[in-house]
């Protein structure tokens, strides 16, 4: 995992995407690497706002991401509705083990 700034995500998000904007997390597979699923690289500082517009713990909310980048990684996609619930129930429960396991 990569925490970088909003220019570094928004320059990557731009070459690998073709999206010249700033996001909150990108996921880039490694194809052909044993044991590797990938790398995940989160803005900081997107991360930071949507923590404060969520009220909760930057930590929290950087997990989140991790969490969101890695399912990614897994396979799982939010393109669709179907994918969408998925994703989202998946996030919430390895959320809420995250929390338990960090005493929040």
């Amino acid at each position: 995992m990569v925490l970088a700034d909003d220019a570094t995500v928004r320059a990557l998000n731009r070459t690998y995407r073709g999206q010249d904007r700033t996001t909150d997390v990108l996921a880039f597979p490694q194809d052909g690497q044993a044991g590797l699923l990938g790398d995940v690289v989160i803005s900081l500082e997107q991360a930071a706002r949507q923590a404060r517009r969520a009220r909760h713990a930057l930590s929290r909310e950087v997990a989140l991401l991790a969490i969101h980048g890695t399912l990614h990684l897994l396979g799982y996609e939010d393109e669709t509705d179907v994918g969408r619930r998925t994703m989202g129930d998946l996030q919430r429960r390895l959320l809420r083990l995250w929390a338990r396991e960090a005493g929040r």
